[in-house]
């Protein structure tokens, strides 16, 4: 799998930089894609997206303002009976 993330990455590398697309703007794309993709799979926890991506939970909130990723919320949990029972 490593392997061919690799020759992918290398033939998009080779089209980037026939295009010119800088390195730093490879670098902010990867980093948003693979953020907003954390973020999604944790359902909006920062702490388990900032453990998908080997990065501290600060630095991830640093770039989630940084590139303004949207931030998926949770669905509301239904009320069990004790809530449903406060309610009242």
């Amino acid at each position: 799998m490593r392997t061919e993330i690799r020759r992918v990455l290398e033939n998009l590398v080779e089209h980037m930089t026939a295009c010119d697309f800088f390195l730093v703007d490879a670098v902010k794309t990867l980093e948003k894609a693979m953020i907003g993709r954390a973020m999604k799979t944790a359902g909006g926890n920062r702490t388990e997206a900032s453990k998908i991506l080997g990065i501290h939970r600060n630095t991830l909130q640093s770039k989630l303002e940084e590139y303004a990723v949207a931030v998926p919320r949770k669905p509301p949990q239904k009320a069990g009976p004790a809530l449903r029972a406060r309610a009242k």
